[in-house]
């Protein structure tokens, strides 16, 4: 048995609901790297990254390639906010990565970005109907995806309710498609959000010294 066919294979079922192997390690690594960027940890991007490969598996398996697509955007992102955040690591007091809150500008592109980008992915997968049999809740959850970890690794505080929006769709999404797991993992990701975006927003409040000359803002 290959190790894809193997990640795609059932580990056990629970209250009807059969629960795979990569639905449930790559949910757990994911929660795992939640956990690290609210402690602003720089292992919080090599984590996503290895969760965005094994929930691949997951995604493909349940047909959503929407799903397929945002795993592909998390490991392209996580390498890059892995970069940004080695560069601006000694912004903060403590020596740690400094966060703020965005600015009213930086909050018109985002949401700028999050509606266009599901406009536009959300015609694309409406145009081909093989690309997922939820266009407009995959597109949403794709690109909602794409600008909360833009807003991470830019040390954005508005980063968490990024991800709490895009979980209001992610729980029930995952459970009509079959990935229990996902849904309950998404569960706990809404207490860590709420967890983190407080402990972020405390720290934003701290004085912040100058950017290294050469490093990132």
């Amino acid at each position: 048995m290959s190790a894809v066919s193997w990640l795609n294979s059932e580990a056990f079922t629970a209250f009807d609901q059969h629960i795979m192997w990569s639905d449930m390690i790559g949910n757990t690594i994911g929660l795992i790297a939640l956990a690290l960027g609210w402690r602003r940890s720089i292992w919080t991007w090599p984590t996503q990254f290895l969760s965005g490969v094994i929930l691949v598996a997951a995604y493909y398996s349940a047909d959503l390639s929407g799903g397929v697509g945002k795993q592909l955007l998390v490991i392209g992102v996580a390498l890059w906010g892995w970069r940004q955040w080695q560069l601006g690591r000694q912004q903060a007091q403590d020596g740690s990565i400094a966060v703020r809150f965005a600015t009213w500008r930086e909050r018109a592109l985002l949401l700028a970005g999050a509606v266009l980008g599901t406009l536009a992915v959300g015609g694309l997968f409406t145009l081909y109907p093989s690309l997922s049999w939820s266009p407009w809740a995959d597109a949403y959850i794709f690109v909602g995806t794409l600008v909360a970890m833009v807003a991470q690794a830019r040390g954005l505080v508005e980063f968490w309710f990024a991800w709490l929006l895009v979980d209001l769709v992610g729980v029930p999404l995952a459970f009509s498609s079959g990935l229990a797991f996902s849904g309950l993992v998404y569960v706990v990701y809404f207490a860590l959000v709420l967890w983190g975006a407080y402990d972020w927003w405390q720290r934003s409040r701290t004085s912040v010294k100058p950017a290294m000359e050469g490093a990132a803002a």
